[in-house]
């Protein structure tokens, strides 16, 4: 979205076509639809404005819920914003630590400043892009002691302010296409600054689950939080909002419920040994978060083969931390003679899943050549070190 855009799409005439628009349908006629709003005499540019905000409302109901139907997007925006029931966790850090004046440095479309002043903190929102700030200023309106400031990170004045909140822009568009920025050094504002700030203040910085661990500073809290099963961010804190003699917390929330696992540091893997009756795989922030062998000593588990994220145990376990199976049966790993034991157990429909095993599992779905009205489910990987195709099923 360029300026011009924009401001159609500011206009009154831009906000009230916006929100009188059905939901957005991806099967609809978008053509005639166009088509339509052009012979109700709206210019070109308006209707293409609205019409791809509709889209991005539509796909921001995931993150934002029934906010999304109120706020405005940009592509690099949404894919970059927290989700709500996220941000609402980021917010309440700086809330328990007594901090009540934020600094959303780099804020993008508002998402996490609406969570800090929905606990009605005081917020300073920057954001360097013109656009992007505009449409953060026009999501935090309802929100009297919020202000979005069109700066840089590295220019806002933070005089008075108690705590920084920092989500380095990791995305780029150009020509329509959003993609990701693969070096950290050349995130904005750069790590250095960000991390450099705790020196004046608490800080909470948000970065992709894969970044690597190397730019974690020591004696900082580094949080995965995985939201249904998508690791969805590593956040790292330090000063007041990081908690005492917690250096890994993996966070995981499911629906309305949410689980952590906590320790000081990178947990030493557990011992290797045979399979057992259940096999369990850890929740991706906890195998982000190197917490796989407190996981595993906590419900009597073991591994199944260094470095490789399966646990195996001889008793059902119930952990927020992990999906369990229950194993049926050893298959045989050579594709031939796994191709015959699926067919004489009639399975036409099968999910592959897989560790620690160079395989595509769509590409060796078809060379299996399944037929049957059977279901299920198998796991390639290693048992001390061997390759092993395993028959469960999920408990």
């Amino acid at each position: 979205m360029d300026r011009a855009e924009l401001v159609e799409l500011l206009s009154p005439e831009g906000l009230r076509l916006l929100d009188g628009l059905p939901e957005w349908d991806s099967k609809a006629d978008i053509v005639r639809t166009v088509a339509d709003l052009r012979r109700q005499g709206h210019s070109a540019g308006l209707v293409a404005a609205v019409l791809s905000q509709a889209k991005l409302r539509s796909r921001a109901r995931a993150k934002f819920g029934e906010f999304a139907a109120h706020m405005l997007f940009t592509e690099a925006g949404l894919e970059q914003a927290t989700r709500l029931n996220v941000a609402a966790l980021h917010a309440g850090r700086f809330a328990r630590a007594g901090i009540d004046h934020v600094a959303d440095l780099g804020c993008g479309i508002g998402g996490d400043a609406l969570a800090l002043a929905a606990v009605e903190l005081e917020v300073t929102a920057a954001e360097a892009d013109e656009v992007t700030a505009a449409i953060a200023a026009y999501n935090l309106t309802p929100f009297p002691k919020a202000e979005v400031l069109h700066l840089p990170a590295e220019e806002v004045p933070l005089g008075g302010i108690g705590g920084a909140w920092l989500d380095p822009a990791r995305r780029t568009t150009s020509g329509g296409t959003t993609r990701r920025i693969a070096d950290a050094a050349d995130y904005s504002p750069s790590l250095d600054f960000a991390f450099g700030l705790a020196e004046r203040m608490p800080v909470g910085v948000k970065l992709g689950p894969g970044t690597d661990r190397d730019v974690i500073p020591a004696g900082s809290e580094a949080q995965w939080v995985s939201v249904d099963g998508d690791v969805v961010e590593l956040a790292v804190w330090q000063g007041a909002v990081a908690r005492p003699g917690v250096g890994r917390a993996a966070l995981v929330i499911r629906g309305d419920g949410a689980a952590e696992l906590t320790a000081p540091a990178d947990s030493e893997d557990a011992p290797v040994g045979p399979l057992g009756d259940y096999l369990y795989e850890p929740d991706g922030a906890v195998i982000r978060a190197r917490l796989i062998g407190d996981l595993a000593r906590a419900n009597g588990a073991w591994m199944l083969s260094d470095g490789i994220a399966y646990l195996t145990a001889d008793a059902a376990v119930d952990s927020p931390f992990a999906r369990g199976f229950r194993v049926l049966d050893r298959l045989p790993a050579d594709e031939r003679q796994l191709r015959q034991a699926l067919a004489a157990r009639r399975i036409g429909t099968l999910e592959i899943k897989k560790r620690g095993v160079d395989v595509d599992p769509a590409a060796l779905r078809t060379r299996l050549k399944l037929r049957g009205d059977e279901s299920a489910t198998i796991v390639l990987t290693r048992e001390e070190g061997r390759h092993v195709a395993l028959l469960v099923e999920r408990i």
